[in-house]
């Protein structure tokens, strides 16, 4: 906004014609007075200006009067009566004229008043004011009923001749009705409201008579001083009731115009603001001021103001006036939504429902309405291999963030993304966080055996303890493994069954198995043992390993006891079953062999000594191993000269020597065993190693 001076002078029309206060005058005049004596006459007033205001007078025509006409200093015209002849009572006892004003319009307008003259008696001396103008100062907040004057005449005829009565001339309405001349006494009175605004001065003309008809004039000059009476008035003239907050340095925001009534220091004015608002006043003209930022508005800190703006005077004591003036900041979108944290963690357990809210953000925007409108996206992430798509959604609206999969703690442990935060403004500003979901481990996987393990090739594997082994012996060890992590993972171990109660121990946490005494006689040969692998969940999961114990410091013992031994049969599979049917039907074969073998032979060397009995010697035969049940059935023979068995092949290899006889077989025999006996994965570690025994005949 720009302000701009402007002035409209309204032209004067000759609308009003001149008046009289009064329409008759009374002049009473002495016979004796002499030619030349001047009577004032009431003054007409015309409410017009310039050439259309009061221009002259007019006397009516007679040969006793005439009128005088002049101009005062303050411009105005009066008028004068002036005798010409002296006059005659007894001639003529009154005088009736006609007084004419008229001014200079065009049409011309006129007022008429008429002049009454009595003529009296003789009266020597007329009274005399004892000053020619009385002139006065009067502060304009006079009370009312206050005296503030009191004229004094002085007349030296006795008698009737000598009372005077006082009275005004040439004054105005307005003086009359604020102005009371007490007519016996001369004291003037304020009966009205004295308002230096209105008028400053006052010049009344006052008239003594006597009792013979003369009379006496004076002047009165009444200055009004001014007083601080009146507060400055503040006139809003352009208003602006809301601006942006970007809005620049110096942005107009209202034009005051501001007035005081007082003159002098009294209307001297001064506006003024409180000094910590970002505004500040202009002032362009005289008595106007521009309301204008002069810093930056934020509307996130302050929203609206009420301007209060102070109009001072400089009178004593000073009088004020303040007007308020209210102003609403409106919002642009200068702030980007903001999160409490950089970043943020949450812990979600696995096994979730789908579906389930797992955490919720919230960001803030100081802006207002769309700005303020935050919407919440996913734009980043990793998801550790799984499609970031199909396991987190958001809502747009509240930031809840919510899975969209069951979430497994052994496939993945963390999922990592960012969250956009955006708002609704034009154009939208955007921030963004970094979200970190932790999963929660369950305890939903039960351990697992790793050892023993149940052997694929359908044969049943035992552990081999030495009857001799001391309290404490290693016998062979249970391995566990647990899918879950901390605690849950956490695996203990005890014997939950066994043959001979006391006779074998577990390691807690190890889950060695240990002899915990010595082998005694009556101790059966084959031990069975069940051992449960438990983890330290809640609920805790767990799973037992069946473990086969044979006790025997040889082999000879394990052959008479074989019978008593049987493979542990899986219940739940009849593959096994099987298995054991045709390694006993391929014995019975053997046997028969064996058999049809001897009797040949005793056919040939009749002669020859029976069998002798040899003692059976085994070496290298390894402490504790697997060794297959059906395998040791495989040394029941009671011809071979020499067994050869290996843990690295799947051979097993029978050598029978050439005899010194005739009769004997020429050359050395070689029976190959093609299916060998089950080998447990112990043995495993003697590879290359060669367990060999002597029959002898």
């Amino acid at each position: 906004m720009k302000l701009y001076r402007v002035e409209i002078e309204i032209t004067d029309i000759n609308d009003n014609a001149p008046s009289f206060q009064r329409e008759e005058i009374e002049i009473k005049v002495s016979e004796t007075t002499t030619p030349g004596s001047r009577f004032p006459l009431s003054d007409a007033h015309d409410s017009d200006l310039g050439i259309n205001s009061l221009q002259s007078y007019q006397l009516s025509n007679n040969r006793h009067f005439s009128l005088d006409v002049q101009t005062g200093t303050d411009g105005v015209k009066y008028a004068e009566l002036v005798l010409e002849k002296s006059l005659d009572r007894e001639e003529q006892a009154v005088h009736d004229l006609i007084l004419t004003a008229t001014d200079g319009g065009d049409p011309v307008r006129s007022g008429t008043a008429q002049i009454r003259v009595i003529v009296l008696d003789a009266n020597d001396n007329a009274p005399v004011f004892s000053e020619s103008v009385y002139k006065m100062n009067v502060l304009e907040n006079v009370p009312k009923g206050s005296t503030i004057l009191t004229v004094k005449t002085t007349d030296l005829d006795e008698g009737i001749n000598k009372q005077v009565i006082y009275s005004l001339k040439k004054i105005t309405d307005k003086a009359s009705k604020i102005f009371r001349l007490d007519s016996n006494t001369g004291e003037l009175t304020v009966v009205g409201n004295l308002d230096f605004e209105e008028a400053s001065l006052y010049e009344i003309e006052v008239q003594a008579h006597d009792g013979g008809g003369l009379f006496g004039m004076s002047k009165i000059v009444i200055v009004v001083s001014d007083v601080n009476d009146n507060a400055p008035e503040i006139a809003l003239r352009s208003l602006i009731s809301s601006i942006p907050e970007d809005s620049p340095i110096g942005t107009v925001i209202a034009f005051l115009d501001v007035q005081d009534l007082d003159s002098g220091e009294n209307g001297e004015v001064t506006c003024s603001i409180p000094s910590h608002l970002p505004f500040q006043l202009m002032k362009p003209f005289d008595n106007y001021y521009s309301l204008v930022t002069d810093r930056a508005l934020d509307r996130e800190q302050v929203a609206a103001y009420n301007i209060t703006v102070t109009a001072t005077d400089n009178g004593t004591p000073p009088l004020s006036t303040a007007t308020m003036i209210p102003l609403r900041i409106l919002d642009t979108n200068d702030n980007a939504p903001f999160f409490d944290q950089t970043s943020y963690t949450a812990y979600v357990t696995e096994n979730n429902p789908r579906g389930a809210s797992v955490f919720s953000l919230k960001a803030n925007d100081p802006d207002w309405r769309e700005n303020a409108r935050v919407t919440y996206s996913i734009i980043e992430g990793d998801g550790s291999g799984v499609p970031l798509s199909s396991s987190i959604s958001i809502n747009s609206e509240t930031g809840a963030l919510y899975a969209l999969r069951s979430f497994d703690y052994e496939q993945f442990r963390e999922i990592r993304f960012q969250v956009q935060a955006q708002d609704g403004g034009s154009p939208p500003l955007s921030s963004n966080v970094s979200v970190t979901l932790f999963l929660l481990d369950q305890n939903d996987n039960s351990p697992h055996i790793l050892h023993p393990s149940f052997p694929t090739d359908g044969s049943t594997g035992v552990e081999l303890a030495p009857r001799s082994s001391e309290p404490g012996y290693l016998v062979t060890k249970v391995v566990a493994v647990d899918a879950d992590s901390g605690q849950n993972a956490w695996l203990s171990y005890q014997l939950l069954k066994a043959t001979e109660p006391g006779l074998f121990s577990v390691g807690l946490h190890s889950g060695e198995i240990r002899t915990a005494r010595y082998f005694l006689d009556k101790d059966a040969l084959k031990q069975s043992l069940v051992v449960l692998v438990k983890d330290n969940g809640q609920p805790p999961l767990s799973a037992t390993a069946t473990v086969t114990v044979v006790v025997a410091d040889s082999i000879p013992e394990i052959l008479s006891d074989l019978s008593s031994l049987s493979a542990p049969v899986d219940p739940q599979s009849s593959l096994t079953l099987y298995l054991v049917i045709a390694v006993a039907s391929v014995s019975c074969l053997f046997f028969t062999f064996l058999i049809v073998l001897v009797a040949l032979r005793l056919r040939r060397w009749r002669n020859s000594q029976l069998f002798d009995s040899s003692s059976v010697t085994f070496s290298g035969v390894p402490v504790s191993q697997f060794v297959g049940l059906d395998g040791v059935r495989a040394f029941l023979h009671s011809y071979s000269r020499e067994v050869s068995l290996t843990t690295d092949s799947r051979k097993s290899q029978f050598n029978f020597p050439q005899s010194n006889y005739a009769n004997t077989v020429t050359s050395q025999q070689t029976c190959d065993i093609k299916d060998p006996t089950v080998v447990t994965e112990e043995l495993n570690t003697y590879n290359g190693d060669q367990t060999s025994f002597q029959v002898s005949l």
